[in-house]
């Protein structure tokens, strides 16, 4: 499985904020869309991602305020990206050696979409449910053998 069947069935919704963005403003689009990442767009490029991780750092280290800072002052501004053709097990252990949630999916310089660990896990959950079911239809299915009497 690719990351491009992943987006397919997750759709194509994507939030996005700025670098000059206010941090809270960015933590509010947050909480009002139930999302755990935005990226960081500048000039159409992607300059950086902002995760609840970065945003809990600024809480931890502001004794639980926001602040008044940017996104650029918190954001990610090397995010680690794969493409449409990377295959999901290459993701999962990306995902997992990088402590990384959300990825972006670059097409070239073209963003096409954000893939989080959620994404990836529920895919291979209906992949490995699809081929289990696919094996009991063919066991069940099974030919009976013709019983040999000597």
């Amino acid at each position: 499985m690719k990351v491009s069947e992943i987006l397919q069935v997750k759709g194509n919704i994507l939030y996005t904020a700025t670098p000059e963005m206010l941090l809270v403003d960015a933590v509010n689009t947050m909480a009002e869309k139930d999302i755990g990442s935005l990226v960081v767009m500048e000039f159409g490029d992607l300059v950086g991602m902002l995760t609840f991780r970065e945003v809990i750092k600024v809480l931890h280290k502001n004794n639980g305020a926001v602040g008044a800072g940017t996104v650029r002052k918190h954001m990610d501004d090397h995010p680690i990206t794969v493409t449409p053709d990377t295959e999901v097990n290459e993701v999962r252990r990306m995902m997992l050696e990088k402590h990384a949630r959300y990825l972006p999916v670059m097409n070239a310089k073209t963003l096409l979409g954000v893939i989080s660990f959620y994404d990836v896990a529920r895919a291979v959950l209906e992949a490995q449910s699809f081929e289990n079911r696919m094996l009991k239809a063919y066991i069940r299915d099974w030919p009976a053998e013709a019983v040999q009497e000597d």
